[in-house]
């Protein structure tokens, strides 16, 4: 019944298509046809013959096709019913026991044959008692088999004899049912299956067809309603027909995508003409060889052969992949191809699908990826701990100075990783400090300072990222620690200074009282000098500058007594007393102005005023003013500077350096002596050398050299004056400079001292 079904099918449809051959034939010119009168109602009478034909026969192919349904499942309900029977008899079969137990564990293990028939099955004893079901929905455990399965039937009768039945539940439902025998201690099984569930695939079929029958009966209405208008609307429509295929065209165009139909088994490929403009080749109206499409395909990216090979075994029936076409004006286009595998009925395989340009997703990708990477590089290089943290308190990104910081392996920094999982497999911090934000804390922001095990320190600071997340950045700030160390025990040397300066004070308290006692024979300067005596008293006391107006009242007035402005004093002896007064008190000045340049540095007061210098002539001052001094000693005083250096330094704060430097090399160089001062540029900082032929400094002086009212006490520096401070102010300004001093001597042979400051270009260079 099938075979006649098929051959009136083929016998439909190769008239139909002859009728519309005939009737595109008509409209091409190329064979005779009834006048458009006759054909109007021909082609309608037609087409109502066909769905006539047509309907008898799916009604014809549904009656058999229903009944083969019902007999295959007849047959796959046997063959399960013997499985199961034969199954049973092996595990239960002469068993002794619980038998319904036997039966329930059978049921509750895997299954030897595949159940999902949309049915079940019951196990009953020999006294047709359930002893165990699944699936079926007509009978429970401790139930009567016959019962279940209808008194009427005689399944329960002849078992196998009786093969497969159709018969009705107590709740009226068809079902398909089979008994078989099973072998003590068991009686039978039954094994059941709606007959609904048996036709559900042709069922489904049949809706299909119903469907196909209404739509076809409907399109051929349509088209002999389309057909009796054919006449006036033809040239209507071929211009509707090529308008519409130009916006398909003008649609795929702007969509970068183009259709695509592969016969597989011909070898040949249509392409819709949108495809072909993707590769900038002109339209073809026939179709491409598999070979030409081979040839624009890049070979490295996919092999259409193989592909085709995969495609006819039936391995795959889909197809998404990218890859790069060449384009006929240069270089490759990427494509992605989404298509799938249609298997028509006398038909070869087809691939049919659609092609879409991605060269410009393709690059943004790329992009993304450079960008991608540049961040990352970037994290990397910072001189900062960074790690970010997604919503989740779940690892994103990282850096490796974050993993030297807390000693975290690799294995613990893969993105994703919990945060309470890397923080466990760091090391803690030993000590952690909450520092509270300047003005209006930041929501979701905290600051913290940790030290680790190594004894560095780290700034810490968190803020919340707007998906929930939170970034933490970690600065090193041991240096800024060890500074303020630094500065605590300047400190405690200016309380040591102070300290000193109070015993100072009574050294020149015992001086006042000796400068009073000499005024005292002086009636005119008895004033002045209790002036200073109290002004000196005040410095002493309050740390002010207010010493040194007094200080230069006494020279003053010395000077003049000396000079004898106001007549003789009558005693050489007055004279010489004179200029010890003004010599003192000299001496006294340069201590206390040392002093407090000394406590304006240490306390920070002291401000470096930063300008474009000529090193060359600052030197050359420098030397001017110690010219003097050297000549009256008979030493020789030499420069040998660098070549234009100009920088950015304190002008007045080098010159003094200078000055303190070469004035001490001149005072410890005993006379035919010589002092050389050089100048030299040296990679990104300036060297000043000091070197003299004086009588040196012991090693183990060299440590003492550079603290404030330190001397080297030996029998040649004895007589030699000072307060200690020179080289200490020297130090503190060019440290404040950024940069150091270092001092080499040799007892008897001479002083080295190298001063060496970083070189910050000039606004002029740097313009």
């Amino acid at each position: 019944m099938a075979l006649r079904y098929d051959a009136a099918v083929a016998s439909v449809r190769s008239g139909f298509a002859k009728s519309f051959a005939d009737v595109f034939a008509r409209r091409s010119g190329k064979s005779p046809l009834p006048d458009k009168s006759s054909l109007r109602w021909l082609v309608p009478a037609f087409a109502g013959l066909l769905v006539l034909a047509a309907g008898a026969m799916a009604g014809l192919h549904l009656i058999d096709a229903r009944e083969r349904a019902l007999q295959d499942a007849s047959g796959k309900l046997d063959l399960i019913a013997a499985r199961l029977a034969s199954d049973l008899d092996r595990a239960v079969g002469g068993a002794s026991g619980d038998v319904a137990a036997l039966a329930g564990t059978y049921v509750r293990g895997a299954l030897p044959v595949d159940m999902n028939f949309g049915g079940g099955f019951m196990i009953a004893g020999p006294d047709g008692r359930i002893l165990a079901a699944t699936g079926t929905g007509i009978g429970s455990v401790g139930g009567d088999l016959v019962a279940s399965l209808g008194p009427g039937q005689v399944l329960t009768t002849f078992a196998e004899k009786a093969g497969v039945m159709t018969i009705a539940s107590p709740s009226g439902e068809a079902l398909l049912a089979t008994v078989r025998s099973l072998s003590a201690p068991l009686g039978q099984i039954a094994v059941v299956q709606p007959v609904d569930a048996a036709l559900a695939d042709w069922r489904s079929d049949a809706r299909l067809i119903f469907l196909i029958l209404i739509g076809t009966g409907a399109a051929l209405a349509l088209s002999s309603l389309g057909f009796h208008l054919l006449t006036k609307e033809a040239r209507r429509a071929d211009i509707n027909f090529r308008h519409v295929q130009a916006q398909v065209d003008t649609a795929l165009t702007r969509g970068r995508s183009g259709l695509f139909d592969w016969d597989l088994a011909r070898g040949k490929v249509f392409w819709s003409r949108s495809m072909y403009n993707l590769i900038g080749m002109e339209p073809q109206d026939g179709l491409i060889s598999f070979g030409q499409f081979q040839a624009l395909v890049h070979p490295g990216d996919i092999d259409l052969y193989e592909l085709a090979d995969h495609l006819l075994r039936g391995e795959i029936n889909s197809i998404d992949r990218a890859f790069r076409v060449r384009h006929m004006q240069g270089g490759w286009v990427w494509m992605r191809a989404r298509a799938e595998v249609v298997r028509a009925d006398n038909q070869g395989p087809r691939v049919v699908g659609i092609c879409v340009n991605i060269t410009e997703e393709r690059k943004l990708a790329e992009r993304t990826a450079t960008a991608d990477m540049r961040l990352r590089d970037a994290v990397e290089t910072i001189s900062e701990a960074f790690v970010l943290w997604d919503a989740d308190n779940r690892l994103v990104l990282c850096n490796s100075k974050f993993q030297q910081l807390y000693q975290i392996p690799d294995s613990a920094v893969v993105p994703g990783t919990p945060y309470e999982q890397v923080i466990l497999t760091g090391r803690a911090p030993l000590v952690r400090t909450q520092v509270r934000p300047e003005g209006r804390p930041e929501e979701g922001a905290r600051t913290y300072e940790a030290q680790v095990e190594d004894g560095r320190w780290v700034h810490i600071n968190e803020r919340r990222t707007k998906d929930g997340g939170f970034v933490s950045v970690g600065t090193d700030i041991t240096s800024l620690k060890r500074h303020e160390e630094k500065l605590l025990d300047s400190e405690r040397r200016l309380m040591a200074t102070v300290s000193d300066l109070r015993k100072s004070r009574q050294t020149l308290e015992v001086q006042a009282q000796q400068l009073h006692d000499l005024a005292e024979k002086y009636a005119e300067q008895k004033a002045e000098a209790e002036k200073a005596n109290t002004a000196k008293s005040e410095f002493l006391a309050n740390m002010s500058h207010e010493l040194r107006t007094p200080l230069n009242a006494i020279i003053g007035f010395s000077e003049i007594m000396t000079s004898g402005a106001f007549g003789k004093l009558g005693s050489a002896k007055y004279e010489e007393y004179c200029r010890d007064i003004c010599d003192s008190g000299q001496y006294l000045l340069d201590v206390i102005n040392d002093i407090l340049e000394m406590s304006r540095i240490e306390s920070g007061h002291h401000r470096l005023r930063i300008e474009d210098v000529d090193f060359d002539a600052t030197v050359l001052e420098a030397l001017r003013v110690i010219t003097p001094l050297s000549e009256e000693k008979g030493l020789a005083l030499r420069a040998e500077a660098a070549t234009g250096i100009v920088a950015r330094a304190d002008r007045r704060a080098i010159k003094q350096i200078l000055i303190n430097l070469v004035s001490n090399a001149v005072k410890f160089t005993p006379p035919g002596g010589r002092v050389a001062v050089r100048l030299r540029q040296v990679g990104g900082a300036i060297n000043i050398y000091v070197e003299d032929t004086g009588i040196g400094i012991s090693r183990d002086a060299l440590s003492k050299i550079g603290r404030p009212f330190e001397q080297v006490e030996n029998q040649f520096t004895k007589t030699h004056r000072g307060s200690g401070l020179g080289l200490a102010i020297a130090r503190s300004l060019v440290e404040m400079h950024g940069g150091a001093m270092r001092i080499r001597s040799t007892v008897g042979s001479g002083t080295v001292v190298l001063v060496r400051m970083p070189l910050q270009e000039s606004e002029s260079e740097a313009a």
